[in-house]
């Protein structure tokens, strides 16, 4: 900045440089230090947000919630990830009775509805699953392809045997 404001502040015959250009960039400059100083307040004292779950209302006063899921073309977006989003949002964390998932598929696509179907059958299985074991990850796609065990409520053999049901269905 102490470069810039000497340009104005020098003898008018030693100036070759046209003063509007010169101008235009110390504005610039001046404009970039401002925004990078005002910037830095967020630096010196960042936010920290803690989460209180004792603080959430029990079951029967959450809101109800209404999840929509949009897809156009089969092509650029498959099916089978559109169909895991579906299921995986229906497996959420949250009473049943007052979650909504809607699938809004643009091109009408029989691909979609027909997957769907499928995805709604394999649902009536996969969420009750979920909720039974606790499990954090509630994409199949993810959950069977993961080598890593996923943290939730495991109890041996019955376990293993519900989960290479699921791998069946």
């Amino acid at each position: 900045i102490h470069y810039r404001l000497s340009f104005f502040f020098q003898h008018p015959k030693n100036t070759t440089i046209p003063t509007l250009p010169w101008l235009l960039i110390f504005v610039s400059e001046l404009l970039l230090s401002l925004a990078w100083l005002f910037t830095q307040s967020y630096r010196w004292r960042p936010v920290t947000r803690t989460v209180f779950p004792e603080r959430l209302p029990a079951d029967d006063k959450l809101p109800a919630i209404d999840v929509f899921i949009c897809t156009a073309d089969p092509n650029k977006e498959p099916t089978v990830e559109v169909m895991n989003t579906v299921i995986s949002a229906m497996a959420l964390d949250y009473p049943p009775e007052k979650l909504h998932v809607y699938v809004s598929d643009d091109a009408g696509s029989d691909a979609t509805l027909r997957c769907t179907k499928e995805a709604w059958n394999f649902a009536r299985y996969w969420v009750p699953f979920c909720r039974k074991y606790d499990l954090v990850t509630a994409c199949p796609d993810v959950y069977f392809s993961s080598s890593e065990v996923d943290s939730g409520n495991f109890e041996g053999s019955e376990f293993k045997a519900a989960k290479t049901k699921m791998e069946v269905i």
